[in-house]
């Protein structure tokens, strides 16, 4: 990493107040840049003929609107400040998500106590992956069927649902494996280090072969998939928006909008009789 980056770095931390993985991603967006353009002090052309690129190359829409962010804090840094347009959030919906039948079936594909309480956890709650490894046990309250996600996504506390169900695999799961409270809910065999998020995405695709399930399933499908089968079931936006953790209710209308079947259900329920 050159002189430059290293200070950028700090200055996003000490002075933006920016967490190290957010951190890290506009680190190397700018490293990507200065390499590309071979220079530690792009001028505001050179950006724009970039940026222009990105689009050209028909880069995702986070990926454009994160390097323009990362780019606006470099050159903030460097004192010669840039100001770059954002292009409009596509209104993509969410497809293929795994009906109650399949996350049973996932759930079922399970070969022990560990592997069942982390895939019924992820499954009940739709927590985000980093959030389930940075569980501790502390955070679980199954006499209430709730967890407590501390500094979850944008640094935020937050109380979720789990079910009764999942609630009792968890207790045979601390049965069997004793912990403190203040120990990791989630931790590797081998070592006992705390469990990762590539852990866990190799966990479910292990499970979804041996369900033999037709599709591709990763640890953030169970989150909208939870979200899906709440709204199928009738739950209201609000409440899968407080489950999920969604700031704006905004995030969670694409729910809406991936199962029209819902507001039309909920038409044919209400519809006035004229006739």
């Amino acid at each position: 990493m050159s002189r430059e980056l290293n200070q950028f770095e700090k200055f996003l931390l000490v002075h933006k107040g920016i967490g190290m993985v957010t951190l890290k991603g506009y680190n190397d967006s700018v490293r990507r840049l200065t390499r590309a353009l071979k220079t530690d002090e792009p001028s505001h052309e050179q950006i724009t003929d970039y940026i222009v690129g990105m689009h050209e190359k028909k880069y995702s829409y986070s990926h454009i609107v994160n390097t323009s962010l990362a780019i606006e804090w470099y050159m903030q840094f460097t004192v010669n400040p840039i100001k770059l347009g954002r292009p409009k959030k596509p209104k993509h919906i969410i497809k293929d998500t795994l009906t109650e039948a399949e996350v049973t079936m996932l759930i079922a594909s399970s070969k022990n106590i560990r592997e069942k309480a982390i895939i019924s956890l992820l499954a009940y709650s739709g927590i985000r992956n980093k959030e389930l490894c940075e569980l501790r046990v502390c955070d679980v309250n199954l006499g209430d069927n709730m967890l407590r996600v501390l500094e979850g996504k944008g640094k935020k506390d937050r109380l979720i649902n789990i079910s009764g169900d999942c609630s009792r695999i968890l207790i045979n799961y601390l049965n069997y494996y004793q912990r403190r409270p203040d120990d990791y809910l989630f931790t590797t065999l081998n070592k006992n280090n705390k469990y990762g998020t590539s852990d866990l995405r190799k966990l479910v695709n292990v499970l979804k072969n041996r369900a033999k399930i037709n599709k591709r399933i990763y640890p953030h499908l169970l989150r909208h998939s939870l979200a899906t089968n709440l709204l199928k079931r009738g739950a209201n936006i609000t409440l899968i928006q407080r489950q999920l953790g969604h700031v704006f209710i905004e995030t969670t209308m694409v729910y809406l909008r991936s199962y029209p079947q819902r507001i039309q259900n909920e038409y044919n329920l209400y519809i006035p009789s004229y006739i």
